[in-house]
């Protein structure tokens, strides 16, 4: 059945509202409002049709009914949406006189009609309209109920008065608890409707932010993935989904993470499941620059991988966010120049290995040979080993190997070779180089290696101080480690500079405006000799005001 009134066969209960009270309109609300005096009325004629049929002859109780019905047939068939919207409660003020006609034509056979009354009170004090005034009515009315008649017949005395005092107490105690009741619930309701305007805008700036998040994470060219604690996919960006599609093996168009094709950085050999960057970050890791690769064949691609946890309030692992890279380019490029970079030295090495064949020679001729040519000729000699040195340090650093063989060596010594093998340079540059060393410093350090990191420190100080200046190269002991110190007061570097000093082939921003000369491989090297050692390399510059590289190895 439909409307209001319906029955429910399973429970046996008659259900009377199928919507909220506030849902109807203004003329349900009205008719629904008046419903329960026009039951209890018709309840009560029937009570007097069963019992008391001579009642239905008084005209005052013939009334009381007509009026009722009257007054249900006005809820339904009055607009009252297009009147002022206080005129309902002229309803509730005739449901007073139509009691009072009741009660008068009734009361010999039925008592408490007046009763009644409590009906029209609690419609006025829950209508929440003229508050005081439902108040004023809720003791008037009921009392006017009893009083009017009375004085009508004339037969009042003080004690009659008094006695019907009692209904009109009562109806006023259940208008102020009803009008308490409605105050709460009207607060309620309108604090409830603030909080859904404002849940409303909360959702709407909600959808509208998630829709500006998934337009960026479409449009952006990295694979974004995001899982719960129990590596769910919780989001998933076109990117990603490509990836996803690339690692798949052939003939499953939907894997697990354990099935799709992912390889480490030789191509070849598939990363174990436990090491994969889904399952490490579902393990809660955080990492950056992972390299796999991904798919087979000649459409396997580089990606670096990066991911970082996301906790709870409570800080509790919740899930994680993983970023996917394409980085197959750079990887390529690098891979270019680094066969560009062993082709070119190994082009190099014939041409040294004749120099210094023939140096040898020369040397071996030494009785022979003016004094005056010696030194230069042993000079070259040790130029051109450093330079095959560093041929072979490229085609090394390539391969990932740098050996050093470490033996007792003076270390005072190769400072001082290292400073008078400079002094020549330092001049054309007006530098004014001086080393500043123990008479002896012994160290357990391949002499080869280190006189390499102190001829690229000394060559770098003089070449980086184009406008003269001083270049200190220090020696001393701190503890169990051998200090070298190599201050120079030329150009310096920013601060970003200084980050990226040791990476290979950099150079700082103002140099590359000069025509200073250099490859940007020197401090690389050195710093892979001084950690092959054991030891450390760290500088400390500023822009305009020189340069200062501190060497530490364990003795």
């Amino acid at each position: 059945m439909s409307g209001n009134l319906t029955w429910d066969i399973a429970s046996g209960r008659i259900l009377f509202f199928r919507r909220a009270f506030h849902e109807y309109s203004l003329r349900g609300r009205v008719a629904l409002s008046q419903m329960p005096l026009s039951i209890t009325a018709g309840l009560t004629a029937a009570l007097v049709l069963l019992f008391f049929p001579e009642t239905l002859g008084n005209p005052l109780f013939l009334t009381f009914l007509a009026t009722q019905a009257l007054l249900l047939i006005l809820c339904f068939a009055v607009p009252w949406e297009r009147l002022p919207f206080e005129t309902f409660l002229v309803i509730p003020l005739l449901d007073f006189v139509s009691i009072a006609l009741g009660r008068e034509g009734g009361q010999e056979s039925l008592t408490g009609i007046s009763l009644l009354s409590v009906f029209p009170v609690i419609w006025l004090c829950a209508s929440g309209v003229y508050p005081r005034t439902a108040l004023l009515m809720s003791f008037l009315a009921p009392l006017g109920i009893i009083w009017v008649p009375l004085f009508i017949r004339g037969d009042v005395t003080g004690q009659d008065l008094a006695k019907s005092l009692l209904l009109p107490v009562m109806t006023l105690g259940i208008g102020v608890s009803v009008s308490v009741l409605t105050l709460s619930m009207v607060r309620q309701q309108r604090d409830l409707e603030e909080k859904d305007a404002q849940l409303r805008i909360a959702l709407k700036d909600s959808k509208r932010q998630e829709g500006l998040l998934n337009s960026v994470l479409e449009t952006v060219h990295l694979g974004v993935l995001a899982v719960d604690a129990d590596g769910n996919d919780i989001l998933m960006n076109r990117k990603q989904r490509a990836n996803h599609r690339l690692a798949a093996p052939a003939g499953n168009s939907d894997p697990n993470e354990s099935q799709l094709l992912v390889f480490q950085p030789d191509r070849t050999t598939e990363v174990p499941v436990e090491s994969r960057p889904v399952r490490r970050a579902v393990n809660g890791e955080n990492f950056t620059d992972n390299l796999v690769w991904l798919g087979s064949g000649s459409e396997q691609r580089a990606i670096t991988t990066s991911a970082r946890a996301m906790k709870d309030h409570d800080g509790t692992f919740a899930g994680s966010v993983i970023v996917f890279s394409d980085v197959t380019d750079l990887v390529n490029a690098l891979a270019a120049k680094d066969d560009f970079v062993a082709n070119v030295s190994h082009e190099f090495r014939t041409p040294l290995t004749s120099i210094l064949g023939y140096v040898e020679l020369l040397l071996d001729e030494g009785d022979e040979l003016p004094e005056s040519n010696v030194e230069p000729l042993q000079i070259i000699r040790r130029n051109a080993e450093r330079l095959l040195g560093l041929v072979s340090d490229l085609l090394a650093s390539r391969n990932g190997q740098l050996i050093v063989s470490p033996q007792a060596v003076d270390v005072a010594e190769l400072v001082r070779a290292s400073v008078s093998a400079a002094l020549p340079r330092a001049a054309e540059a007006n530098v004014d180089l001086r080393a500043d060393t123990p008479a002896r410093l012994d160290a357990h350090v391949d002499s080869a290696r280190m006189s390499q990191v102190l001829d690229n420190l000394v060559s770098n100080a003089i070449k980086y101080s184009p406008n003269g200046g001083d270049v200190v190269v220090s020696l001393g002991s701190e503890g169990n480690h051998l200090v070298c110190r190599v201050s120079d007061t030329g150009m310096g570097m920013s601060e970003k500079d200084q980050g990226e000093v040791f990476t290979k082939f950099f150079r700082t921003g103002n140099v590359r405006n000069t025509s200073i000369p250099g490859v940007g491989l020197g401090l690389s090297i050195s710093k892979a000799i001084v950690e092959a050692h054991g030891g450390t390399i760290q500088l400390r510059s500023a822009l305009g005001h020189g340069t200062t590289f501190t060497v530490r190895v364990p003795v």
